[in-house]
């Protein structure tokens, strides 16, 4: 295409780029150029500010400026492309080609929609690849007959897949702390609250084929069908460095040291309480992703001079979300663990889409502690987290 038609698109998208900057309802930007009979797609999935991506190879990560110039240079190297900006009930898109550029928008369908994660799976680089680890997907209802994975479970394969990539580089540390002259050592890992374990599962298997290290998993849950359906699938893997245990997170005694704690959407407290076991037991590394948060609401918390807005039952709750895993965070650094959080999925999936990687790298901080009982004691408001 000539460089006019370059200019036309990078018009079209500096356009677009106040939507994506004052929205959050955008989720990702799919993007398939063509060359003669050759088709090259790439798909842009956000994760906050940011724009992530392969193509031909290689991994990018941009902001939106820097992704629509990615896009502008290489646009003159190809015969059209088709740019899409998914929202949540619109896409805009982009059509280029050697006689013009145009731009129009049109409403999403949920068969569109469906099309459109289908054919994410082939543009994705995958953790757990469908072709490695087929039995693993299939014995967690992930994998149809025809090998592939289902429609109905891309989007929770997506999530589980997500998950080990956005914890990949802790576990590739954890690999190498865990080795000692030569000799690997296993990676103990517990996960709190496991519900059915997919997570443990997909983790197992990265552990132990994609990063060749020995690993063993106990689940924790009080419900006996999830506990009971997780040993039944472990059984057929034949994962046999795996346990389940039915029994509440604060009654139990585990008989090792823990290298790595997950939990994810613990409900309500069963959230703190998965984060004090790993504080009480010395677990090193924490990746946690809460649900629903119930325990501040209940205890009627006031901020002083927000009474007319916090008056709104919605408002009240979703910040009184932001305020617990924000206190938490305060907590855990109190305890000499270094906090990051990031945004786990699109909220388009689920607005509980917060993950905190916790690595401990330090001793008690007793001022953080101070602001942690300060900020409680303005609020009103006790955490189970801060109670044994």
């Amino acid at each position: 295409m000539k460089k006019q038609i370059a200019d036309q698109v990078a018009f079209f998208l500096m356009g677009l780029q106040g939507r994506f900057e004052e929205s959050d309802e955008i989720s990702r930007i799919r993007v398939t150029f063509t060359s003669g009979l050759k088709k090259y797609a790439l798909e842009a999935t956000r994760e906050g500010e940011q724009l992530k991506f392969h193509f031909t190879g290689n991994s990018y990560t941009m902001n939106f400026p820097e992704f629509s110039n990615f896009l502008v240079q290489r646009i003159p190297e190809f015969d059209s492309a088709e740019i899409v900006m998914e929202e949540r009930t619109r896409e805009t898109v982009i059509l280029a080609d050697e006689k013009r550029a145009v731009t129009q928008s049109k409403a999403r369908t949920e068969a569109k929609e469906d099309e459109v994660r289908a054919t994410s799976m082939s543009n994705r680089a995958y953790f757990i690849k469908p072709e490695r680890a087929g039995a693993l997907l299939k014995a967690i209802g992930m994998l149809g007959g025809n090998g592939k994975v289902r429609n109905d479970k891309i989007r929770k394969y997506n999530q589980i897949d997500h998950f080990i990539e956005l914890m990949d580089p802790m576990l590739r540390k954890l690999c190498d702390e865990r080795t000692v002259k030569g000799k690997k050592e296993p990676i103990y890992v517990v996960d709190c609250a496991c519900g059915k374990s997919y997570l443990s599962f997909a983790l197992n298997y990265y552990i132990r084929e994609v990063l060749n290290h020995p690993c063993s998993f106990t689940g924790l849950d009080y419900n006996e069908i999830v506990i009971e359906d997780s040993k039944k699938i472990a059984q057929e893997l034949d994962y046999r460095n795996m346990q389940f245990v039915q029994t509440d997170i604060m009654k139990y005694v585990p008989d090792r040291h823990y290298d790595l704690m997950i939990t994810l959407h613990a409900c309500d407290t069963a959230t703190d309480k998965a984060l004090r076991f790993a504080i009480n037991r010395g677990v090193k590394s924490v990746v946690c992703v809460p649900c629903c948060h119930k325990e501040m609401n209940k205890q009627g918390y006031t901020i002083e001079g927000l009474e007319s807005i916090l008056r709104h039952g919605i408002l009240n709750a979703r910040i009184a979300d932001s305020l617990t895993d924000g206190l938490r965070a305060l907590y855990l650094e109190a305890m000499g663990y270094e906090v990051s959080m990031l945004e786990y999925i699109s909220p388009l999936d689920t607005p509980k889409n917060l993950m905190m990687r916790c690595v401990k790298t330090k001793g008690y901080d007793a001022g953080k502690m101070a602001e942690f009982d300060a900020i409680c004691s303005r609020l009103g408001v006790s955490l189970s987290i801060s109670k044994d």
